[in-house]
């Protein structure tokens, strides 16, 4: 089977624009808290990293996670994967709970698959492109032949001629190949959803945008579904169909990426967007558009997490942890200022 042939029988999911989405990926609850050594009078300390997360990621879309370092966007890729093991929450792929009773784990990582921000530590050094794309669908029952073929269409799908690469090491390819390659070896297994984690952010800029352009092209040939983790948010909003804010390990503002970049509703949301780099003279400032560093996660404040360094912050933002609640069509935020009987001056009063 020539290289051609096997690229072009890899299942193409035809996704369904008639009608409302459905959600792909369900999450529900997701937690993670990671111990720390060494707490004082040996008191248990954990780091709250991820603490109750919830979203849907819809059949066909991309949805964008972004926030500061440190709020959760890694450690949630890494709690989907199951690379770490969550210490609470639900997943539902496709209408099926991953886990005893339910979906197998096996069956889940081979229709969501992972392309990290490392390029080269994400590739095994011993092992040659060609083999490193065509092992997982070995694992998973590919004849040796079969899976080589395959590799070697999607190192043509994704710009590699393979006569040249396919024998070569992660060591002698350049940065943007090397991530050309993981973009393949997460296609091998034909997966439904890809998570992107910081997949273009080490790149130079000129390389990035063809690795972006490449991105779009898969979703729209293979029906992908992604979820785009960067801290860049011109990337994310060029992009993103949706977008998730992230603060201090929970999501405080969910929806169209439209509505999030230009009519945010939360806060921190808001602080997020004005940090955006501009080639407008006139829309530079020297002000900082957020206060202050993020609050340790040992110690997360109470109520809302933001309270510390927002400028509407009452005496309820302390006291009273907000709930994500909708405020539109598909737009969700998790702020005081956005709940009836709140307290919040600004809230409504039922």
């Amino acid at each position: 089977m020539s290289a051609a042939a096997s690229l072009s029988s890899f299942d193409r999911t035809s996704l369904d624009r008639g009608g409302p989405a459905q959600p792909l990926l369900t999450v529900r609850g997701l937690v993670k808290h990671f111990a720390v050594k060494g707490s004082l009078f040996g008191t248990a300390a954990v780091v709250r990293a991820v603490d109750g997360v919830d979203f849907d990621i819809l059949k066909g879309e991309t949805l964008g996670v972004v926030g500061e370092s440190g709020c959760g966007k890694s450690t949630t890729a890494r709690l989907l994967m199951h690379l770490i093991a969550p210490d609470a929450g639900t997943l539902i792929f496709d209408g099926e709970t991953v886990g005893p009773g339910g979906l197998a784990m096996r069956d889940f990582r081979r229709q969501v698959q992972m392309v990290f921000q490392d390029s080269y530590a994400s590739l095994n050094p011993r092992l040659t492109v060609e083999a490193s794309i065509a092992f997982g669908p070995q694992v998973h029952g590919v004849e040796r032949r079969a899976a080589i073929d395959r590799a070697h269409g999607l190192l043509d799908r994704v710009g590699l001629d393979p006569s040249r690469f396919a024998g070569r090491y992660p060591h002698e390819l350049s940065g943007g190949q090397r991530q050309r390659v993981n973009i393949a070896r997460a296609l091998a297994l034909q997966p439904r959803l890809l998570i992107l984690d910081e997949a273009v952010s080490a790149l130079d800029k000129s390389v990035e945008a063809q690795v972006l352009n490449l991105l779009l092209d898969l979703k729209e040939e293979f029906g992908l579904t992604y979820l785009f983790i960067s801290h860049d948010l011109n990337v994310v909003r060029f992009m993103s169909d949706r977008v998730a804010v992230m603060y201090l390990g929970k999501v405080a503002e969910i929806g169209p990426s439209e509505t999030v970049f230009d009519k945010a509703a939360h806060p921190y949301s808001a602080a997020l967007t004005r940090s955006m780099p501009s080639m407008d003279p006139d829309n530079r400032t020297e002000e900082a558009p957020i206060a202050g560093d993020p609050p340790n996660p040992i110690n997360p404040p109470s109520g809302c997490r933001f309270h510390t360094r927002c400028g509407f912050a009452e005496a309820p933002c302390a006291a009273t942890a907000p709930t994500l609640a909708a405020v539109g069509p598909g737009h969700k935020v998790s702020c005081l200022m956005h709940e009836a009987g709140s307290g919040h001056s600004k809230a409504a009063t039922s």
